[in-house]
């Protein structure tokens, strides 16, 4: 063998006789290291995790294109009803307290018939419901409401109560059984379409009602009632109108528990603040409608 061999025998057993190994890779390195969402030894989190803001973190299970979907019980919570203090008295229409000591007694139950009639009259009243944090019951006519369908939404996000005033604004007293079903259940059905919720309250055209009336109200849930201090504003007319006749007239029946009958009418409308004004002057608070007992 020649020496040129020899010598490159020599090398290449030199080169194997070494133990190093070739450094690894970057890729290979990164397939060696724990993932950043794994804990490191010690139970430690990685510190890039640590710092992490909120807004890199992974969205919650309840988002959807970037948009949260509301809480689940959302829905639940608007639901809930107000506690009852204060009951009907069926005699008197009345409104009192369920626990003497639980309630107020000086107060007074404020409620509208007849409408809805007038977008401006209807924010008129809302606006002065709303600066004296009142709450009123709205007795609605069937075929107003489907007249004024926008009105109905109105006093109903403005959280107001609706009652039932029959469909078309007649003596239900005179009417057939038929015809009294249909004047009270249809009111409920499209009160209930347009707002979510149907009225708990029912309160007859010229406070005349009969056996079947008061049933069918029974069968619907609703609490029947008339009223106890009249304003007579509906003994008005335009030509003849009189704001201060209609607080007169409310404050000289006045008494704790009042159950107001008013409407919708211009005078009304105008009365009302001073009329508020005056009532809380006597010491009297306004009933939540949301606060009294409608069951039997």
């Amino acid at each position: 063998m020649s020496k040129q061999w020899i010598a490159i025998l020599a090398a290449l057993l030199l080169l194997t006789s070494c133990g190093s190994k070739p450094d690894a890779s970057p890729d290979t390195a990164a397939k060696t290291e724990p993932p950043a969402s794994q804990p490191i030894s010690g139970g430690e989190k990685p510190k890039a995790a640590e710092g992490a803001s909120a807004s890199n973190q992974p969205a919650p299970a309840s988002a959807k294109d970037g948009k949260e979907s509301a809480p689940a019980d959302s829905v639940k919570k608007q639901e809930q009803q107000v506690a009852k203090r204060y009951t009907m008295n069926p005699k008197t229409y009345d409104i009192v307290p369920i626990d003497p000591n639980g309630a107020p007694k000086k107060v007074v139950l404020l409620t509208f018939d007849d409408g809805p009639k007038d977008l401006e009259m209807n924010k008129a009243l809302l606006e002065t419901l709303q600066k004296h944090k009142a709450k009123a019951i709205f007795f609605l006519n069937g075929y107003r409401v489907k007249q004024k369908p926008e009105l109905v939404k109105l006093l109903a996000s403005s959280g107001q109560t609706i009652g039932n005033h029959s469909w078309d604004h007649i003596d239900l007293k005179k009417e057939a059984k038929e015809k009294v079903n249909q004047q009270i259940g249809d009111v409920q059905k499209a009160i209930k379409e347009l707002t979510g919720k149907a009225p708990v309250f029912f309160r007859p055209p010229f406070g005349s009602g009969s056996d079947d009336v008061r049933a069918k109200a029974k069968e619907e849930g609703l609490l029947f009632m008339t009223w106890s201090n009249g304003s007579k504003d509906w003994e008005m007319t335009v030509k003849k109108n009189s704001p201060e006749q209609v607080i007169s007239n409310v404050l000289s029946q006045l008494h704790p528990g009042s159950n107001i009958l008013m409407h919708e009418l211009p005078w009304t409308v105008e009365a009302l603040d001073k009329l508020l004004t005056q009532l809380e002057e006597k010491g009297y608070g306004f009933v939540d409608p949301e606060e009294i007992e409608t069951t039997s």
